[in-house]
């Protein structure tokens, strides 16, 4: 994938490897916390039980930075149409319903304190510098590992 001498980005990785490594990454970070309601939550009002996977926090916070990463300026809103999915109603056709906004609104607060996600001056989020560098080592390393299979 990646040549000698070019620089890997997020958008050069497949998005389910860098989302997985970059989850294993935070899962190993000090200083992001799950929070102790994690486990009970549900992810939208479309879905009828918590994620089974304990890690779910972790591969979502992951999403959430790597949407941030590709579309600069992004919000709560917009995030919420992305991570959400239809709602079904029993015999009435089934109906399209948002995601859950207060995990992805801890997830950003997080990253802000990370200093990886700033506010946008126009609305949403932006990722920083740090953010941006943090970001494409991780693809790098994933890239590397691709190369080395």
């Amino acid at each position: 994938m990646a040549t000698m001498g070019r620089a890997v980005t997020v958008r050069d990785i497949k998005p389910q490897d860098f989302i997985v490594a970059y989850a294993a990454h935070l899962k190993t970070k000090d200083n992001f916390e799950v929070p102790k309601w994690a486990d009970i939550v549900k992810t939208g009002i479309g879905k009828e039980l918590a994620p089974y996977d304990p890690d779910w926090y972790y591969t979502r916070a992951a999403a959430v930075l790597r949407q941030i990463y590709l579309k600069q300026g992004i919000g709560v809103g917009a995030l919420r149409r992305i991570y959400g999915g239809s709602k079904r109603r029993g015999v009435e056709r089934s109906t399209t319903v948002l995601g859950a906004g207060g995990c992805i609104r801890h997830v950003l607060i997080q990253f802000e304190n990370l200093k990886y996600v700033t506010k946008d001056s126009n609305g949403g989020r932006k990722i920083t510098k740090e953010g941006q560098t943090a970001l494409d080592q991780i693809a790098a390393s994933v890239a590397n590992a691709e190369a080395d299979e």
